[in-house]
């Protein structure tokens, strides 16, 4: 199994600390909206350079077919997609694995805020 770089690693676990920290705060039950929004915050009060809502172009044997949009590019290495439902599904893990192919990246963190303990909501991805 192909592991992504120490920076990246590094990059999640920072990631992770901020889920943490608004989970802590607003805790579940909010719209998806409310856990980007604050995420956006959190990451800014911590320094972390990130995209939100960033564009990808996606192609269909090589012809432009449309555009996805990443919940969150993190230091351009990792792609955080956020949840707020009652369980995560197949398609939510296959989502990640899309957008991990079309930007060619290794790390994809699913998040999940609407549990009652983070660390359940919490998935790593890696592009093999």
């Amino acid at each position: 199994m192909h592991e992504p770089s120490e920076a990246a690693d590094r990059l999640a676990k920072q990631i992770w600390e901020s889920a943490l920290e608004v989970h802590r705060v607003l805790g579940a039950g909010f719209l998806e909206s409310v856990y980007e929004r604050a995420l956006e915050v959190e990451l800014s009060a911590r320094g972390i350079e990130f995209a939100r809502q960033h564009p990808v172009a996606l192609t269909y044997k090589g012809v432009p077919v449309g555009d996805a949009r990443l919940d969150f590019l993190i230091g351009g290495l990792v792609v955080v997609e956020l949840k707020s439902v009652d369980l995560l599904h197949a398609i939510h893990h296959a989502q990640v694995l899309n957008y991990l192919r079309a930007t060619s990246l290794e790390l994809g963190l699913l998040i999940n805020f609407n549990v009652p303990l983070l660390k359940d909501g919490f998935k790593r991805i890696v592009l093999t």
